[in-house]
């Protein structure tokens, strides 16, 4: 055990009666981990590959996304549990609290600290201003754009809450006028063809087909970048699922509706910070409100994420595959535009404008719920961790953390266009996708109750998924270092 204090004694609450309107009103954390899973992911890497290599690769798609479900809930297990977060978990083990806080930092800030949503932004507005697809001597114009829009994030995270919940809701509302751009256009214009071939690419193919493998296009090399990045965002990514359970604290799922925190303002920000978690004898009234509470989870967790990715990712491949020319190179600074572009040219020019204001929203809405996150969830980890000045308050460690963050990403955004900044970003979650997995399982064996552990079988489904993540980065590694 570690520094930490121990877990207080308590009974576990009852869940809500499951029901249509409670499960409305409790779930909620899929669905903020939701908002920033529909992003580049979805409007950049998925178009991107079935532009390059067509439907071969989606499969891999559907795979990612189960395992992340799977992951997700693992994680999430611990909270309900003891109603703290995965990260305090981690802490509770050796080494110990201040260097766990501060390796998941780091990890963390290795995988967001590459703003390529804020560019990727710049490069949408670009194209609206200038009414084209950028050109090579437009690249300052982009730049400048996306360093206005992150510094926009930052300034989001520092005004607090009230700024937040608008933009919230407008979050949502753009998320339902996407939904119904992509149903429009592929309901009246694409075939019924696609959309089959679209389905079966998803599970994988017919095992009589040569689709299982991923088969690169005939003239070019497979980018395994571009696939393990594709893998990583066809979810949240990384350690951006492992923020859930800070989600799951503060909505109260479990036990830890019964820990409590200490609410601290840093600016115009409130920090929860939480005191010592609480444990629940696992006799038998206690694991029937557990299985309660647990029907929520899967509820949020596995059905709604994981239909809403799966959703979310096929209707933008859908028009890549259909109004795209293979091989087209959406690769550069302006792979947003070009989809766009292509979109006019096959749907109709009236579609140029709404497809640009789309995905300008999609990328700052993502690099605002980034910006914020990683501000105020890694205060909280590392004010857990001991990692802070002595007798401080919040701010001392807020507006550092922050400050970090804003530094990084913008050096970052001169290094490259913003489909290879994202796959940098990408890249590293795949990698923390497999340094969770081991971790999340063996915090689970090692502190839970026997009766609050997972069975064997989802134990073996996320080592397996980490193997997977861990083989695709090492991939990646082998084919840099070759290059070099």
């Amino acid at each position: 055990m570690s520094d930490l204090p121990g877990w207080r004694q308590g009974d576990l609450p009852h869940a809500p009666a499951y029901n249509p309107s409670n499960l409305v009103r409790v779930i909620g954390p899929g669905a903020i981990l939701l908002g920033l899973s529909l992003g580049a992911g979805d409007w950049l890497l998925g178009p991107a590959v079935a532009a390059t290599y067509g439907p071969t690769l989606l499969w891999i798609c559907t795979l990612s996304i189960l395992f992340q479900a799977i992951l997700n809930t693992e994680m999430a297990r611990y909270t309900l549990a003891t109603g703290e977060p995965i990260f305090t978990g981690f802490m509770r083990q050796r080494p110990g609290p201040a260097w766990w806080a501060g390796f998941y930092t780091l990890l963390h800030l290795a995988q967001v600290g590459w703003p390529g949503w804020a560019l990727a932004g710049g490069a949408a507005l670009a194209a609206l201003l200038l009414g084209r697809v950028r050109r090579a001597e437009d690249g300052s114009i982009v730049v400048t754009l996306g360093a206005v829009l992150f510094l926009g994030a930052v300034a989001m995270a520092v005004l607090g809450r009230r700024v937040q919940r608008a933009l919230e809701i407008a979050e949502w509302i753009m998320l339902a006028w996407m939904l119904v751009l992509l149903v429009v256009l592929g309901v009246v214009y694409v075939p019924g063809a696609l959309w089959s071939m679209l389905a079966w690419s998803f599970l994988g193919r017919p095992v009589w087909e040569p689709g299982w493998l991923p088969v690169p296009a005939a003239d070019r090399a497979l980018d395994w970048a571009l696939v393990t990045g594709f893998a990583a965002y066809s979810g949240a990514g990384g350690t951006v699922n492992a923020m859930l359970t800070y989600w799951l604290r503060d909505k109260g799922f479990g036990i830890a509706g019964t820990v409590g925190a200490h609410p601290t303002r840093a600016g115009g920000q409130t920090v929860l910070l939480q005191r010592e978690g609480v444990i629940f004898p696992p006799n038998e009234a206690n694991l029937a409100k557990w299985r309660e509470w647990w029907r929520y989870l899967r509820a949020d967790l596995s059905y709604l994420w994981t239909a809403a990715c799966l959703i979310g990712m096929g209707l933008p491949v859908l028009l890549a595959l259909d109004a795209v020319p293979r091989g087209t190179d959406m690769s550069g600074v302006g792979g947003a535009a070009v989809f766009a572009r292509e979109l006019s040219r096959r749907y109709g020019a009236m579609l140029w404008v709404p497809a640009l204001l789309t995905a300008l929203w999609i990328f700052v809405s993502t690099q605002i719920g980034i910006v914020e996150s990683f501000a105020r969830h890694v205060t909280q980890m590392l004010w857990r961790g001991g990692v802070r000045p002595a007798g401080a308050g919040i701010g001392w460690v807020y507006y550092p953390v922050l400050g970090l963050l804003d530094t990084m990403g913008g050096a970052a955004m001169t290094v490259a266009p913003p489909l290879t900044v994202i796959l940098v970003g990408a890249n590293v979650a795949a990698l923390n996708f497999a340094v969770l997995s081991v971790h999340t399982v063996s915090l689970n064996r090692a502190l839970l109750p026997d009766a609050l552990r997972p069975p064997r079988w989802r134990e073996a489904v996320v080592l397996l998924g980490g193997l997977g993540f861990a083989a695709l980065v090492a991939r990646v590694t082998v084919r840099l270092l070759l290059s070099v």
